[in-house]
């Protein structure tokens, strides 16, 4: 069974853009929630995350983080156990 994925993300976002490109690749099916235009998920997503910057990314309940976290997720090779969770 795959994990349900979150990603926050922001318009003319290049980690936003680039966290779904990986997350594509790994078959993962997430739920994209723009933020750019809707002040109540970035209120959310503030209070979810407790951060402030775009892409904010959650593995089932697990706050990954941003972009630069989910790519050291996958280097160190723990990404693809996590999305199965």
């Amino acid at each position: 069974m795959a994990a349900n994925v979150t990603i926050y993300t922001g318009s003319f976002c290049g980690y936003c853009s680039a966290a779904l490109r990986l997350l594509a690749s790994k078959g993962a099916v997430y739920d994209e929630k723009k933020t750019s235009s809707d002040p109540a998920l970035r209120a959310e997503m503030e209070q979810r995350s407790g951060g402030h910057t775009v892409p904010q990314i959650f593995i089932g309940d697990h706050h990954v983080g941003g972009y630069d976290d989910l790519a050291a997720l996958e280097h160190k090779g723990e990404l693809d156990a996590l999305l199965q969770l």
